[in-house]
């Protein structure tokens, strides 16, 4: 099976991603950003990095995905399947612009048609992360990467807010796998009992599926 986990910055995929790799003793594919050269220059100066953040990350999940589906025994932090909604915010907000939006879109289409060429052409399930919005802001604060604070910094603040709110959107339009929503509010994954009960949501989902 293959599944991928998405959801807002701070919500807790990467430890979500960990858990379910590590309980059904599969290989896990970690979003890249601890070894992305361009974000701290995106989060510093997002009208002249945008465009080049997102080719970044579009490469990287392209990547990602076709290993996957290749091996077709994986799980994965963040994907493809998400790579253009914050595309398409930061076209909004005139971080890329309209012929970069174009070169942007064009390559993905392309992308995603080359997936439909692959045996295994689409995740098995899809599993959201979900938590308010406070809670997104506290978990930012205590991992503690300088690029991602926003103390002082209400544009930074007003973004985070933007993406969870998309994220709702997102997930109801969302159509390439079956998917499912966890809480990982009321289930905080740093609790051993919670883990247990997060797993059993998505042995549940997979049961159905198969």
């Amino acid at each position: 099976m293959v599944i991928i986990t998405a959801g807002m910055i701070g919500v807790g995929k990467t430890t979500l991603t960990s858990l379910i790799a590590e309980h059904m003793n599969t290989k896990a594919f970690y979003e890249p950003v601890g070894d992305n050269p361009v974000l701290p220059l995106y989060y510093s100066d997002p009208k002249q990095y945008g465009f080049l953040l997102q080719i970044y990350f579009l490469n990287r999940r392209f990547d990602m995905i076709k290993q996957a589906l290749a091996d077709d025994n994986n799980v994965l932090d963040r994907s493809i399947y998400e790579d253009a909604l914050f595309t398409e915010e930061n076209h909004k907000d005139g971080n890329i612009s309209d012929s970069e939006m174009d070169v942007y879109t064009s390559l993905l289409d392309n992308m995603m048609a080359e997936l439909q060429k692959m045996p295994k052409k689409a995740p098995d399930l899809m599993v959201y992360a979900e938590t308010d919005f406070e809670t997104i802001l506290y978990r930012i604060k205590k991992r503690g990467r300088d690029y991602e604070q926003f103390d002082n910094n209400e544009g930074l603040r007003s973004y985070y807010y933007k993406m969870w709110s998309a994220y709702r959107d997102w997930f109801d339009a969302y159509d390439a796998s079956p998917k499912i929503k966890i809480d990982l509010q009321t289930y905080d994954l740093e609790q051993a009992d919670n883990q247990k009960i997060i797993l059993e949501q998505i042995d549940d989902a997979l049961k159905a599926i198969r």
